[in-house]
């Protein structure tokens, strides 16, 4: 058994430092060339497969870790709902999967908070952070949902702004699991970086829209 479950973390740990490169290449090409396609391709599926092995190692004897299964559950999510934001620039996209994710992630988040209180009478403030962050941003998404005019203009931006929200909590995994910070250093700075790259992008899609107006 212990043979099988190292075998699934080499195997997680590869496909966990391809989508670091591919995320990475996709974040500096330019947008919509082949490149940026490709490479994002990539990173979506490696991001899906080392999300999934992170979340069955987590669980199973002498390696359960809640802070590995809340990072496999945020890989998955906002990868999932970053590549299915392309889906939103057609006039009218079908959202019944994109609406039953969002709540399933508002569920996922609730039992993140409440079992451990209801297991182990404590509260894991990891996992209460991952499930916080992850409930807002489905409620967020729901109510985007109902207005289609506000999400088919805004495709681009939910896309870009997810799929680097699944590379910042790859890259936290990564920092905080090779201790590259000291103390709690490694949970926030990944986060900071990625911030000011989301903000770079959006500042830069709104000069976009801007211009394209005048």
């Amino acid at each position: 058994m212990e043979k099988t479950i190292q075998i699934l973390i080499y195997i997680h740990a590869v496909f966990g430092g391809i989508s670091l490169l591919t995320g990475f290449i996709s974040m500096l090409a330019k947008k919509g060339k082949t490149i940026h396609k490709k490479s994002g391709l990539l990173f979506f599926y490696t991001m899906m497969l080392s999300g999934i092995i992170a979340m069955v190692v987590a669980v199973l004897p002498k390696h359960v870790s809640p802070f590995l299964f809340a990072v496999g559950i945020f890989s998955l999510y906002f990868v999932l709902t970053g590549k299915r934001a392309l889906n939103f620039k057609i006039e009218k996209p079908n959202l019944r999967i994109d609406k039953w994710i969002s709540k399933i992630m508002i569920l996922t988040g609730i039992l993140m908070i409440l079992l451990p209180i209801v297991l182990t009478k404590s509260i894991n403030i990891i996992l209460v952070a991952f499930a916080i962050i992850g409930i807002i941003f489905s409620v967020r998404d729901l109510i985007l949902f109902e207005k289609p005019e506000r999400l088919r203009k805004g495709w681009l931006k939910l896309h870009l702004g997810k799929m680097i929200g699944g590379y910042i909590s790859a890259a936290t995994a990564f920092v905080v699991v090779n201790e590259f910070f000291p103390s709690f250093y490694g949970w926030f700075i990944p986060g900071i970086i990625g911030g000011f790259i989301i903000t770079y992008w959006m500042r830069k899609m709104n000069k976009k829209t801007v211009a394209n107006k005048i």
